[in-house]
């Protein structure tokens, strides 16, 4: 049986860490709130900007820009994945790579070369152990506020391998901040543009371009490139942090059964130490 000593120091060790996850708690919980206005605040801009270039995409032809059309025959695809730089935020990031993992598995079972961009320390430190080969690029250390200018030089540089011919195809994996309790790794096509599938019975219409629908296209289409990015990492930003409150919440309570029990045990052996030396008091009386 542990000494008093032992169960002093370790109930205090349980309390200072109970405090830092508490502390933890508050600050994700303050966090979480600013990155959900965030994201709420950026999807209406990128699902507006994907149906502005779905209707437009609905009327090109052949000669539109190869961003919007793509490549007849899609050889290397590249997947994003974009997860956190931080741990203690739960199963958040080891779901990403898990989801991860069983994508590129189906696309490398389709005869289909694999290349994988890290968003994340986590991540590129997973994907370092388990596809060596297929990891392409890390973006990591990208602060701890997500800015537009951090999305536009991940979508830069997926653009100039797409222009190069390395890349034919580019898929954005994050996770979608379903709820506090819930974050779902989802999968987007970044490049070229996912076409909208038309509604039956839809009204087509037909838009008219000034200046041109070339000139239309070559801004929009590095824009929403970008915003889809963008939204992407505020995506990923929020539910980090939903993730670490829950996760900080539930490290919570259990110190605190902990200290419960540590308390009764702690409690039981002074009882018992206590009871000793009275007995051994009692029988020293006794002898003389």
């Amino acid at each position: 049986m542990p000494s008093l000593k032992a169960l002093r120091s370790r109930i205090k060790s349980v309390k200072n860490t109970r405090q830092i996850t508490k502390t933890m708690k508050m600050v994700a919980a303050a966090k979480v709130r600013r990155a959900r206005m965030a994201v709420e605040n950026a999807r209406p801009y990128a699902a507006r900007l994907s149906g502005i270039l779905g209707t437009i995409a609905g009327g090109a032809d052949a000669s539109a820009p190869l961003l919007l059309t793509g490549r007849a025959h899609v050889a290397t695809v590249c997947l994003v994945v974009c997860g956190s730089d931080r741990g203690l935020c739960g199963g958040l990031n080891s779901n990403l790579l898990k989801a991860a993992h069983q994508w590129v598995a189906t696309r490398q079972a389709a005869g289909q070369t694999v290349k994988i961009v890290a968003v994340g320390r986590k991540i590129e430190a997973g994907m370092k152990s388990t596809q060596p080969a297929a990891l392409q690029k890390s973006f990591t250390d990208m602060g701890r506020n997500v800015e537009f200018a951090h999305a536009q030089t991940i979508a830069e540089y997926l653009l100039e391998q797409f222009t190069s011919g390395a890349l034919d195809e580019v898929h954005l994996m994050s996770a979608h901040m379903v709820s506090m309790l819930t974050q779902q790794p989802t999968v987007q096509q970044l490049i070229p543009f996912a076409r909208p599938a038309a509604a039956a019975g839809a009204v087509q219409t037909v838009p008219e371009f000034e200046p041109s629908e070339e000139t239309v296209l070559e801004h929009l289409l590095p824009l929403n490139l970008n915003m889809q990015v963008f939204t992407a990492l505020l995506e990923s930003s929020a539910s980090e942090q939903a993730a670490r409150m829950t996760a900080m919440d539930s490290a919570t309570r259990n110190a605190g059964e902990m200290i419960k029990k540590l308390s009764v045990q702690y409690n039981r052996s002074r009882q018992a130490a206590i009871t000793k030396e009275l007995i051994e008091i009692i029988s020293g009386a006794e002898a003389l």
